[in-house]
């Protein structure tokens, strides 16, 4: 099981918009797909119909330890071979109970489910976590277990600047996790203005980070945001649908 983490430390990237249609792609191609919402909004889980506000989220449950298999903690969405740990605001409770923790003990809770061989690790071909745009310890247990990272990105002067400040999160999470690294970035929301032309220049011409794919821009994202559903399910043929079937092609090499 591949582990990605969608993050950056910059909110409206469209980071659980792409872990979303990430997934919805990935399960396209046949791969089996475990999601992750590791950020307390819990707009993952709302994207998937598995949101509940009420009871104590099962990220909550991972990163406190109160769960002993995981069909305790994993379930089931509309989508067969898409499969959840959802989030909520108990997520922040969790959190700030393990800051009290011993410091050993404090980035281990999210491996002993990616260990899970019999539920997890054997059967799920990718683990794609949604992270907050911050570096918490929900978001330090997440780096732990994972393989790669994805920067989604908005063409701007601030989020441009924000990858280096990224990109050294990481570098310090390689002490504790060496398999962790930096795939690239995923440039979202794209409109081909002469500002974004140049920002996209630009960062081509830094040579630090690899440029996955660009999503263009849709007014039917928006519309989408009501109906909860993978965009190419709302609008195949919109440019946000066919650039994220295309960037996951680029990911995996298989087309479908």
């Amino acid at each position: 099981m591949k582990t990605v983490s969608i993050l950056n430390l910059k909110g409206g990237v469209a980071k659980t918009f792409t872990a979303v249609n990430m997934a919805y792609e990935l399960h396209r191609r046949g791969y089996k797909v475990l999601l992750l919402d590791n950020d307390k909004q819990g707009n993952l889980s709302k994207a998937y119909g598995r949101y509940d506000a009420e009871n104590v989220a099962p990220i909550a449950k991972l990163l406190s330890g109160g769960w002993k298999d995981a069909g305790e903690v994993i379930q089931h969405t509309d989508y067969e071979g898409i499969d959840i740990v959802t989030a909520n605001m108990s997520l922040f409770g969790a959190t700030w109970n393990l800051t009290k923790e011993e410091n050993e003990n404090q980035i281990g809770r999210y491996e002993r489910l990616a260990k899970h061989t019999a539920g997890v690790n054997g059967y799920y071909d990718y683990c794609i976590i949604d992270n907050p745009p911050d570096i918490g310890l929900n978001v330090v247990n997440a780096l732990a277990i994972t393989d790669e990272v994805i920067v989604p990105v908005k063409i701007d002067e601030d989020a441009l600047e924000g990858l280096d400040i990224v990109a050294e999160q990481i570098e310090e999470a390689k002490a504790f996790n060496e398999r962790l690294h930096l795939l690239g970035v995923l440039v979202t929301v794209y409109q081909n203005t002469d500002g974004e032309a140049a920002g996209m220049e630009w960062l081509g011409q830094q040579g630090n980070y690899n440029i996955l794919g660009v999503i263009k821009y849709s007014k039917k994202v928006a519309e989408n945001s009501f109906m909860r559903k993978p965009i190419y399910e709302y609008s195949p043929c919109c440019g946000a649908a066919q650039s994220y079937k295309k960037f996951v092609t680029a990911y995996t090499g298989k087309a479908r």
